[in-house]
């Protein structure tokens, strides 16, 4: 009996591979950069599995150029804007699976890096010892923020959401947020969140804080009114994906005083930056790393190759996003 022709679009984390090795034929891409929609369609043939990075657009052309005998899609992201979920649905015969939960203390992490560094000035300060640009010690020098007694604007109370609002608990912070739905009473009491609309979120927050998925609906959640709405001594940031921020509207609201700061993980067109962000010193700016650590990579990828395998031995996945049958 032929083992299953699994398709890997990029290097992932050696355990993973070798789990899916157990399971299969590997076929993994020798180049370290996102297949050409060409290779892409190239690579896919045949392949009943097929396990994807978040720079993988995943879309009708793709499930074509694989085939009817593919099974299953395991995106190595929590986030899934790159695939086309609908199309997959339609199909009737796919299974597509994300890696939530894995994720979620390593970007929480990050988030909070980046409200300590965008209100304590940290990169400037670094900056400036970098470039040997002459200092002395005074009582004004680079003064930044505290936090304490400070309030926390988190859009999306989810699993990263929570566990930023921790972070920001132990810091003395008082934590507000929005969202579609209130969270349980639990999660509420645990963190001394209070459930506000976006309006009084940006009214009223310190630092606001983006946790929501990239949709329809949140694509430039943050544009050039909504800056207008947040306090000049405010502060954005964003760990999500980049697209929830109008990045030309965020520029000229950091020129115009109209925010504080920000700090951001992610870029509307990444890996591309706005040259307008790079010009500016109230502005913390880092190469997607919500979930680079050895520990969570490689725990995202084995989750990734654990769905895959799973749905290849017609067994239930850990973490599915559209099921079959």
């Amino acid at each position: 009996m032929s083992r299953p022709r699994i398709v890997v679009t990029r290097r992932i984390p050696q355990p993973a591979l070798d789990l899916l090795a157990e399971a299969g034929e590997v076929w993994l891409s020798p180049h370290d950069r996102p297949l050409t929609r060409e290779e892409l369609f190239d690579a896919v043939k045949g392949a009943e599995a097929i396990v994807c990075l978040l720079h993988d657009k995943i879309d009708d052309e793709v499930l074509d150029a694989a085939g009817p005998q593919l099974k299953v899609i395991a995106n190595v992201a929590v986030g899934y804007d790159n695939v086309d979920t609908k199309a997959i649905a339609a199909r009737e015969s796919i299974w597509f699976t994300n890696t939530p939960g894995v994720l979620t203390e390593a970007t929480a992490d990050i988030a909070f890096s980046l409200i300590l560094m965008a209100t304590r000035r940290l990169g400037e300060g670094e900056r400036v010892i970098r470039s040997q640009t002459p200092w002395v010690w005074n009582m004004f020098y680079m003064l930044g923020t505290g936090l304490q007694g400070k309030k926390l604007g988190i859009v999306g109370l989810g699993l990263i959401g929570q566990a930023t609002a921790r972070r920001a608990k132990a810091f003395g912070m008082e934590v507000i947020y929005s969202g579609r739905r209130q969270a349980d009473a639990a999660i509420e009491q645990e963190l001394g969140a209070t459930y506000v609309s976006f309006d009084e979120l940006l009214e009223t927050a310190a630092v606001v804080s983006l946790h929501c998925p990239l949709n329809a609906e949140t694509r430039h959640l943050m544009d050039a009114e909504r800056f207008k709405q947040m306090r000049d001594d405010a502060y954005l940031i964003n760990t999500t994906r980049g697209p929830v921020v109008d990045e030309a509207a965020l520029v000229e609201a950091l020129r115009n005083g109209e925010i504080k700061g920000a700090g951001l993980d992610v870029f509307e067109e990444e890996p591309k930056v706005n040259e307008g962000l790079l010009t500016l010193e109230n502005v913390v700016l880092i190469p997607h790393l919500g979930s680079a650590t050895i520990e969570t990579r490689t725990g995202m990828g084995v989750l990734a190759a654990t769905n895959a395998i799973a749905i290849l031995r017609g067994e239930q996945p850990p973490t599915p996003v559209v099921s079959v049958g």
